[in-house]
């Protein structure tokens, strides 16, 4: 059965102000959602992506089997929002976007954001669609860092996180000030004026590469039985097309915006059940972390659960192997709606 295909929106949520000072004027949110939404406005699901991706992420790969009719993140009863996170290169504001006040893409000045941010403008999304109250927040990774924050921002909006290879706060520092010396190093950096598609491609599939080399892609393509040659024409062909999509300027706006989350302090404000999900041979969120966090979790009065997924597929573990978590998200989403 196929994901039903919904268009991408794009919603004002007017000026925005920033937790680390500055404005965005007539800020934007992406978004595309499934299902519809109940007359008291309590049915929704805000399903949160990961730092590359985007809200189109739902429809594609593992994510996209868990929604849909009779599925765990089922349309029929569900009303699956996903929101673009503010800063990403789909969509909603982000430095590629027109400033307004200049007429010109932000690029090198946009403002500093948060994933605090990012939280509050998909709120402000929510607000707009009548959304009163949500089943749960749910996404990996990244979005697990948005799940998280959601349950610390607005403790009494959501009955349930689902955050998934993910952690309370960053588990290295994101070296921001390295990633600008390899882009300024491209000849098409043109002093950070460049965008999307244009000047630094060539880095930016570097860059992409060895992501999906560190979310374990190489393994699981060995496991198909690929050479090394093949493995790295593979890893090329996967590459491009983000590399032709995602400004550079969105890595470093949203790297750095990683070196200031960290919620571990705030659990005690999360009044909505926790499911934490991590893979066993993630090497990026790895489970020795369900000790700590757990714990914390618990210190904190915060009802919580914990599972691990038995993938051998690293990172990308949530998503290859989604029919091994997928029950468990399914019974926990049945007990909040329940």
């Amino acid at each position: 059965m196929q994901t039903a295909q919904t268009q991408t929106q794009t919603l004002s949520i007017g000026k925005l102000e920033l937790r680390g000072g500055g404005v965005l004027e007539d800020a934007r949110v992406a978004y595309c959602s499934y299902g519809k939404l109940a007359p008291d406005g309590r049915n929704a699901v805000l399903v949160t992506h990961g730092f590359t991706s985007s809200h189109r992420f739902i429809e594609a790969g593992g994510w996209g089997k868990l929604l849909g009719p009779g599925r765990p993140l089922d349309t029929d009863r569900f009303f699956v929002l996903s929101s673009n996170m503010l800063g990403s290169s789909f969509g909603s504001t982000a430095p590629a976007s027109i400033d307004p006040t200049s007429g010109r893409p932000y690029g090198p000045d946009f403002a500093q954001i948060t994933v605090a941010d990012m939280v509050v403008a998909q709120r402000r999304l929510l607000d707009a669609l009548g959304v009163q109250q949500l089943v749960a927040v749910i996404g990996p990774s990244y979005g697990g860092f948005q799940a998280f924050t959601w349950g610390v921002e607005f403790p009494d909006f959501m009955r349930g996180l689902v955050p998934v290879e993910s952690a309370p706060r960053a588990q290295a520092p994101f070296d921001d000030a390295a990633l600008l010396r390899r882009l300024a190093a491209d000849p098409g950096w043109n002093g950070g004026h460049c965008y999307a598609g244009d000047g630094v491609l060539q880095t930016m599939t570097a860059l992409r590469v060895e992501t999906l080399r560190r979310y374990g892609a190489e393994q699981a393509l060995r496991a198909q039985g690929l050479d090394a040659a093949a493995i790295e024409a593979e890893l090329l062909r996967q590459a491009r097309p983000w590399a032709q999509e995602f400004d550079a300027h969105s890595l470093l706006t949203l790297g750095r915006a990683i070196n200031r989350y960290d919620v571990t302090n705030d659990l005690g404000r999360i009044r909505a059940r926790v499911l934490y999900l991590l893979s066993r041979t993630d090497a990026v969120f790895p489970p020795s972390l369900a000790t700590p966090v757990m714990d914390a979790l618990r210190h904190a009065g915060v009802d919580a659960r914990y599972v691990e997924i038995d993938t051998a597929h690293g990172h990308l573990g949530s998503d290859v192997d989604v029919a091994l978590w997928a029950p468990v998200l399914s019974a926990f989403l049945d007990e909040l709606a329940g």
